[in-house]
């Protein structure tokens, strides 16, 4: 025998609510998902990344090669193992990722002078070259995104999330 909740559903009706941007209730209340900070954050980024992907596509792109490109853009070389956190990657992922990427032209990896086990990654001119077009769609993309939120919202949402990541 099953436990009481407390509710009968009807003959033919479903507990879950259709996907209309509402939140759905279920017997005990709300979903757990629809107010998990972890869940809406994921939802975020792929609806945000989601309309952003045909551009990247017609790049020429992946979505790693999109982020590891945009997140080598304008620093100094950097570490792969640090790349790949950087990047919500795995090493041996992006290690094979940035082969590929070295063999086209857009990134240069050498030996870390003061530590021969580390690689260092950086962009080349023509890395820089391919992204620079993207970095400023994305830019555009997401004011687009956020025109609904004025411009002290934008920046607090930003200035919390920083928080919530872990300092590296």
């Amino acid at each position: 025998m099953r436990p009481s909740t407390g509710h009968t559903p009807q003959p033919g009706r479903s507990v879950a609510a259709p996907r209309t941007g509402r939140k759905a209730t279920t017997p005990g209340g709300p979903r757990f998902v629809d107010d998990y900070l972890g869940y809406l954050l994921g939802q975020a980024n792929h609806a945000l990344f989601k309309a952003f992907e045909d551009v990247v596509r017609e790049a020429g792109l992946g979505s790693l090669e999109w982020r590891v490109l945009a997140t080598l853009s304008g620093q100094p070389p950097m570490a792969v193992g640090r790349l790949a956190q950087e990047v919500l990657s795995q090493q041996p992922t992006v290690t094979k990722l940035l082969q590929r990427l070295a063999a086209q032209g857009w990134v240069s990896m050498c030996d870390d002078p003061a530590d021969q086990r580390r690689t260092l990654v950086a962009i080349t001119a023509a890395g820089q070259q391919k992204v620079a077009p993207l970095i400023a769609q994305a830019h555009a993309h997401e004011a687009r995104s956020l025109a609904g939120l004025g411009a002290p919202e934008v920046k607090r949402l930003k200035d919390q999330l920083r928080r919530l990541i872990p300092a590296r």
